[in-house]
């Protein structure tokens, strides 16, 4: 993977690892990629990247004393907060770089401390827990979709849509055009799972990408609800994409962990000049 771009930095080179985050094996999951950086490039400089790499998103990561800050970038905007990504850069940091602890402190300028645990091949997110509220969804929403959910919230960033069983899930084919023309960062649609607790799909047109394979952040939101409909605090959560990746849950009340398992795809070096 090469990218060429007219401007000086620091380091000639970078190096860049493409993992598959949530993946039981390869090419599954959400691929997404992590630039490890000894200082911050500009904005625009880690836009053009992202935009390059072409993936859901791309994490960039710099060592501040004994935590590392991270940022992330899809093709076309920076976002508050990534799970795949961050799921993906710890287990760059442990199984590529040396980082020798089975957990890395991180620090979001939007998001505030993450954490990532290492235990046995499972990586286990520990993220703050998203406040939903029930809303009327947004007419452009409900015409954008092939089956009427039975409820719909908003949280911080993502509506949140309920669905009456998992093959509506499977069957949801968004006119993506419309939905784009929704104000958020995505949409999140769930209902309860065959095999597991819930099942969810992700779609984000607006942010740049139409549908997200594993959305690690969207159970931020995810995990609070269902906790509260199941009466219950350990939960299996599956994403319904094509690609497809299994989650494992555990409600804390004003956090929330979210696990699950990653195998690298490649690692190469980006010439920046």
């Amino acid at each position: 993977m090469s990218i060429s771009v007219h401007q000086h930095i620091s380091t000639p080179r970078m190096k860049i690892y493409q993992i598959d985050a949530f993946a039981s094996e390869m090419f599954t999951g959400n691929p997404a990629a992590v630039c490890p950086l000894e200082s911050w490039l500009s904005d625009e400089l880690m836009q053009k990247i992202a935009a390059e790499n072409n993936l859901a998103e791309t994490a960039f990561l710099v060592k501040k004393n004994e935590r590392y800050e991270i940022r992330w970038f899809t093709p076309k905007i920076e976002v508050d907060l990534c799970g795949h990504a961050t799921l993906a850069a710890a287990y760059t940091l442990m199984e590529h770089l040396q980082f020798a602890e089975n957990e890395v402190i991180l620090h979001s300028p939007h998001s505030g401390k993450l954490s990532v645990r290492r235990r046995g091949e499972r990586y286990t997110l520990n993220f703050p827990a998203d406040n939903i509220v029930s809303i009327t969804p947004p007419v452009k929403l409900l015409e954008s979709l092939n089956h009427i959910p039975l409820q719909c919230y908003q949280g911080k960033m993502d509506y949140m849509l309920v669905f009456q069983n998992q093959q509506q899930i499977i069957d949801l084919n968004p006119d993506f055009k419309l939905m784009g023309k929704v104000e958020a960062r995505g949409v999140i649609c769930t209902a309860l799972g065959d095999d597991c607790d819930f099942v969810s799909r992700f779609f984000g047109p607006q942010s740049g990408i139409d549908e997200d394979p594993v959305t690690g952040s969207a159970h931020t939101t995810l995990i609070p609800y269902w906790a509260a409909q199941l009466k219950k605090e350990t939960l299996t959560a599956k994403q319904l994409s094509k690609r497809g990746g299994t989650l494992y849950c555990q409600y804390l009340g004003d956090r929330v962990e979210i696990g699950g398992t990653a195998k690298t795809y490649l690692i190469g070096e980006i010439q920046t000049s």
